[in-house]
């Protein structure tokens, strides 16, 4: 494989000569709602205006919201989960994993984003630690817990 960077981009379109020689005998008749590929000028419009572009994103807008992914998911994998399934999901392999690197990020933003936004994210890992250390049969000792490298020793 090429070690080139692709230069592709998707872009939405309703012509059928984008969609390809397989498609271009749709070219003469609209298929309105019956073809599952298309989307109406409206519904199209609406799309492309929320698409964002990534350039106008934040860094702090982009180092919170993999934050909050990353605490979501371990809330889940720790037993959290407010379904009644919560206790299959609870996968505390995963859930130290996701820790560790959540705390690696929070530690690693923290001077960059601020205590305003640090602040919040320190309190949610802290709180998933001790679920964490609560959830585990043999839990861990204070300082020797998942993300505890980053943070220091985690009490309740």
């Amino acid at each position: 494989m090429s070690e080139q960077p692709r230069s592709e981009r998707f872009e939405f379109t309703d012509t059928a000569s984008s969609q390809g020689p397989a498609h271009a005998h749709d070219a003469a008749h609209d298929h309105g709602a019956s073809d599952p590929g298309a989307l109406p000028d409206e519904t199209l419009a609406e799309v492309n205006n929320q698409m964002r572009d990534i350039a106008e994103v934040p860094a702090v807008e982009v180092i919170t919201t993999a934050a909050v992914h990353l605490m979501s998911a371990a809330a889940v994998k720790c037993g959290l989960a407010a379904e009644e399934n919560a206790e299959e999901l609870k996968d505390l392999d995963e859930a130290r994993k996701l820790i560790i690197a959540l705390a690696g990020l929070i530690t690693a933003a923290a001077p960059e984003i601020g205590s305003q936004h640090a602040g919040p994210l320190r309190d949610g890992l802290k709180s998933l630690q001790l679920a964490f250390r609560e959830a585990s049969p043999f839990p861990d000792a204070p300082g020797a817990g998942p993300g505890e490298k980053f943070t220091g020793p985690v009490y309740g």
